[in-house]
């Protein structure tokens, strides 16, 4: 009866290292996982900023609708463009009456506003050197009068973006080392625990790769569960942002995510199998009063 009873409570106590074991691993991938998905979304944030920065091409007065239609086909093949707009004097005219809820036209006799080309240029051209560069190309032609645009706002943005993204990196690097060290502490804990049964099992002549072999397969077993349950958590979050800012998660983010992950996926099996093989190795090539008190 007594036997029954302590058999039964140290199922139960292994039952529950395997659980605390499988959480503790679950909740540092679900850190990583969460800190990888922030720097993707930083970069599509920092993206969407950047490409949204207006550009206007002002046109001189008089020039033929056919020439800057031809300029406009120029600056769309352009390398540094996302997107472009013309915008005749009228439909200037018009925006600019819409705004100010008055017909300014009727009340001068004349219109004063010039056509123009609305330029969006791609993110990573977004940047004042590009920029620079970009207009010196642009005021070459004889139609163009000037580019209108806020350096101080390019400068502002990309100097903001940079400093984000450094401390994104930092924090990255620091949970990643966190998570190797947490993994391999759980894993060394788990290992210690059961050094007598790896003592007994070499007492009684079993090679080293056969007691190796179950701990490297709890191992993996263990982190492939952990993974599952952080991404799981992962996805439940997103699912959260989404239904609250559903503009900032799409189906172009697929991909993104999916890498995320599968890099959890990875790194959870990877690393407590690693751990697992250094942790069982260490009692391995002790000798037998040694595994029992180290």
């Amino acid at each position: 009866m007594i036997q029954e009873e302590n058999a039964k409570f140290e199922r139960k106590r292994i039952r529950s290292a395997h659980v605390t074991t499988v959480l503790s691993i679950a909740t540092v991938l679900f850190l990583l996982c969460i800190q990888c998905l922030m720097i993707g979304y930083t970069r599509k944030v920092s993206d969407y900023v950047k490409e949204n920065i207006g550009f206007t091409l002002m046109i001189k007065d008089y020039t033929r609708e056919q020439d800057i239609l031809d300029l406009k086909d120029i600056i769309d093949r352009s390398p540094f463009v996302k997107s472009s707009r013309y915008i005749s004097k009228a439909e200037a005219a018009q925006e600019l009456q819409d705004d100010l809820g008055q017909d300014f036209v009727s009340f001068l006799g004349y219109n004063p506003l010039l056509p123009s080309i609305e330029i969006h240029l791609k993110a990573d051209y977004a940047i004042p050197d590009s920029v620079t560069k970009f207009e010196e190309e642009l005021t070459r032609y004889h139609i163009v009068k000037e580019m209108f645009y806020q350096p101080d706002l390019i400068r502002l943005v990309n100097d903001n973006v940079a400093k984000i993204s450094f401390w994104l990196s930092v924090i990255s690097l620091f949970i990643l080392v966190l998570a190797v060290y947490l993994l391999n502490n759980t894993m060394r804990l788990l290992i210690y625990s059961k050094r007598f049964t790896i003592n007994t099992m070499q007492l009684v002549g079993a090679t080293s790769s056969f007691i190796r072999r179950p701990f490297l397969r709890k191992s993996m077993l263990q982190g492939l569960l952990g993974a599952v349950i952080a991404i799981a958590a992962s996805t439940v979050c997103l699912l959260l942002i989404n239904r609250r800012i559903p503009e900032i998660i799409n189906r172009h983010d697929a991909g993104m995510i999916v890498k995320v992950f599968l890099l959890v996926l990875i790194i959870g099996i990877l690393f407590t199998l690693i751990s697992a093989w250094f942790s069982v190795n260490k009692y391995l090539r002790m000798r037998n009063s040694e595994s029992l008190y180290n």
